[in-house]
């Protein structure tokens, strides 16, 4: 796989040339919704797993190869139209073999004494994108194999894995693997997931990478999710609210950083009149990922969206990344059908034509926490509120600028003395965080920092960022909390 890749990678990159029927590319959402596979006519892969693709049409116009691996050789898994039921609006249309497939989903027996009752765990559909949830989650955000010039005044570059080797597990086996060819005008690659589902999921990624040409940003590890607004209201000074029945709407609420001996969590924002990069150098870099750490209905509200039950992803580099920085892309949205928000690592040293990357990590989703996944055992940031601070601290003539930051942590390492000595850390990019004060909260046995933001008199052009942490005894227990101004 990775010399088919290195030699793709010698050749000038040739777009797929294999357009859309015109009725195909035109049907709408609902209509290409309403294709569907025929259930009779699912793949079955070993006992406990199954194979179904997805139909070209509508955004989906890309077209991959699927093959079956197995032991007595490997065989296409060309297209068939009496698999689909194409739905009212192609009703007694039919399409040659050649026009493929524009992706395809895999389901799980996760209940290991009824290994037949599959449930859909793992997508790959569109560029280089793939979804996997855990047992009792829904789809959130999504994983992507790389990311090139995310957020880079060029333009955002999507290679497409354009093939994939699917090798059916022996038996009963609980882990699948899937290959993987990437191609793009920059760069080609050889993937393998090693994919195992359940309560977490997890999925162990290899790569070989061949740059066509230098790439400025290198996005490794890329996660995309959605975030319109949280627990703060819209999240940035002069934001425009949304006129919504739900307190919140989003796939992920927050990017952790872990690097040796901090962990950072930097709460998601909209509303700003730009997209805009946030970079956390990690030198090395332990683990990252965009987590939904609100797992409580009554924070959403929303019965179909079921946001509560969506996964959160954490990457962790096998044999590091090497120097860099793990890069944080917010995009203005005021749609929950756009995912606005990217993270990924990007490596320090450059990235130039012909030099080959290797890279392994793995990806493991994450529920509620605390998690395994995420060490050391720091007590976490579980919600940033931001309101006036003249309600504590009122003036002669109230200052609508002055904003009061509440901060929850949660987790083990925290004090249960509520008279415990508690040290605070405080810093801002511009402004001052003023007067903290901690508190134990007996309704959760975590505890609340309470921090007045005076503001820079003019403001930036840019974020105003703020950072906080406690220690307790000398020795720091909390993450490190990010927050913007």
């Amino acid at each position: 796989m990775a010399a088919r890749a290195e030699r793709l990678a010698a050749q000038v990159y040739a777009p797929q040339n294999n357009p859309l029927p015109p009725e195909l590319a035109a049907l709408d959402y609902d209509a290409f919704q309403a294709i569907r596979f025929r259930s009779e006519a699912t793949v079955p892969l070993g006992l406990r797993f199954s194979l179904q693709p997805f139909h070209r049409g509508n955004l989906h116009a890309r077209r991959v190869e699927i093959f079956l691996q197995s032991p007595e050789g490997v065989r296409p898994f060309g297209y068939d139209p009496d698999l689909f039921d194409l739905g009212p609006a192609l009703q007694g249309r039919r399409y040659p073999a050649s026009l493929g497939y524009a992706g395809f989903r895999i389901a799980h027996g996760f209940d290991a004494s009824q290994p037949q009752a599959h449930e859909e765990f793992l997508v790959f559909l569109g560029a280089s994108y793939f979804r996997i949830r855990g047992r009792g989650q829904i789809y959130g955000l999504s994983a992507r194999g790389i990311a090139v010039n995310t957020g880079l005044p060029q333009g955002e570059e999507f290679p497409d894995f354009t093939s994939f080797w699917i090798e059916p597990p022996q038996g009963d086996a609980a882990s699948i693997t899937i290959f993987a060819l990437l191609d793009g005008p920059s760069l080609t690659g050889a993937y393998r997931f090693a994919v195992t589902p359940g309560d977490p999921s997890h999925v162990a990624v290899e790569a070989a990478l061949f740059p066509r040409r230098p790439i400025a940003a290198l996005g490794l590890a890329p996660l995309t999710s959605m975030f319109l607004f949280g627990e703060n209201g819209p999240g940035l000074r002069g934001a425009e609210p949304f006129d919504d029945f739900r307190p919140q709407v989003h796939d992920s609420d927050g990017l952790v950083v872990q690097t040796p001996g901090d962990r950072l969590w930097r709460p998601l924002v909209n509303g700003r009149p730009a997209p805009q990069i946030s970079s956390f150098r990690a030198a090395p870099l332990e683990g990252f990922g965009l987590l939904q750490r609100e797992r409580h209905f009554a924070a959403y509200l929303d019965v179909q969206a079921q946001h509560e039950d969506r996964p959160g992803l954490w990457v962790t580099p096998q044999g590091g990344f090497g120097a860099g920085a793990v890069r944080l892309f917010e995009i203005p949205s005021r749609t929950e059908a756009t995912d606005n928000i990217v993270a990924a690592f990007v490596p320090e040293a450059p990235v130039e034509a012909g030099k080959t990357l290797r890279l392994a990590y793995s990806l493991v989703t994450v529920g509620a926490e605390p998690a395994p996944s995420l060490a050391p055992p720091l007590a976490r940031v579980v919600s940033t509120r931001v309101g006036s601070a003249e309600r504590l601290r009122p003036t002669d003539r109230p200052s609508p600028q002055r904003r009061l930051y509440a901060i929850d942590f949660e987790g083990p390492g925290l004090p249960d003395d509520p008279k415990a000595a508690i040290d605070v850390a405080l810093s801002a990019s511009a402004g001052a965080l003023v007067e903290p004060y901690a508190e134990r909260v007996p309704q959760t046995g975590g505890w609340r920092l309470y921090a007045e933001f005076r503001p820079p008199d003019p403001w930036p052009a840019g974020d105003v960022v703020l950072r906080a942490r406690l220690s307790h005894a000398g020795r720091v227990i909390t993450e490190t909390w990010d927050g913007v101004a």
